[in-house]
């Protein structure tokens, strides 16, 4: 376990269920073992529809979980009508704070181009209808991500999970007013354009995240992630931009608070 964090954060992209997590009671225990490491809260997220109604139930099982509906755009080969009122229905619960993760991945062959990109313009319009945030999910796919968001028009929050962009692509979001999320992968050795990146983010506009069970951050890559590893990552971001881990945990946490709206959801 890492040390515990000097101020809270929230692990703002997660997947409690790849994670293992089945009931209840396996929530509590991981989300336990967050808070422990300063992982006050976390967004679970889902990438299918049977994901998106076990992530939106529990979110209901404890207060400390909030949840993201959406096709993950390697799987909307079939993306259809059942798909598209199953998730529009989810999105609008109480606790399902954002529309993702969806985007467009270009790494995978498992989806054709055309129908992620038909998929992604159908969420980008979902995020706006329902008022929330949007998770992007971008691999390999930059310049379309950014040419569809500009020709949709952007809801008023968007999140690029797991940014994996350099400096450039980094500074055309910021200008653009996205939030950049960071992963376990920005601590990776060899990621020096990502960590370039990281750099230039201004205070207001970054995010952490472990994509758990995904992409656990260096020394203990390769191994499975959890959501308490957040804390890895906030403490290589600290070192990186040469400041206070603390003031990195606060910057994220209020960042988290300000696009999930997570204060005004009820704990009920």
């Amino acid at each position: 376990m890492p040390a515990r964090l000097p101020a809270p954060v929230v692990d703002s992209h997660t997947h409690l269920d790849a994670c293992g997590a089945v009931t209840a009671a396996d929530v509590a225990e991981m989300v336990d073992r967050a808070e422990a490491a300063g992982v006050t809260r976390v967004v679970t997220v889902a990438d299918d529809l049977a994901a998106a109604r076990w992530v939106a139930e529990a979110s209901t099982w404890d207060n400390r979980v909030f949840a993201a509906v959406a096709i993950h755009p390697t799987r909307t080969k079939d993306f259809g009508p059942a798909e598209q009122s199953g998730i529009e229905r989810l999105a609008r619960a109480e606790r399902v704070v954002a529309v993702g993760e969806t985007g467009l991945d270009y790494y995978w062959d498992y989806s054709p181009r055309d129908a992620q990109q038909e998929a992604f313009r159908w969420h980008v319009d979902l995020a706006k209808r329902v008022g929330k945030p949007l998770m992007i999910h971008d691999r390999d796919a930059h310049e379309d991500v950014l040419r569809i968001l500009a020709e949709e028009g952007a809801p008023d929050q968007v999140v690029f999970h797991c940014f994996s962009g350099d400096a450039g692509i980094a500074r055309r979001c910021i200008d653009a007013g996205y939030v950049l999320s960071f992963a376990g992968t920005v601590t990776f050795r060899n990621a020096r354009e990502l960590q370039a990146a990281a750099k230039l983010v201004p205070l207001d506009q970054f995010l952490v995240e472990t994509d758990a069970p995904f992409l656990t951050p260096h020394p203990f890559r390769g191994r499975p992630n959890e959501p308490y590893c957040t804390a890895y990552t906030v403490a290589y971001l600290a070192e990186l931009r040469e400041q206070e881990t603390e003031e990195i945990a606060s910057a994220a946490c209020r960042n988290a608070e300000r696009v999930f709206r997570l204060p005004s959801v009820t704990t009920s």
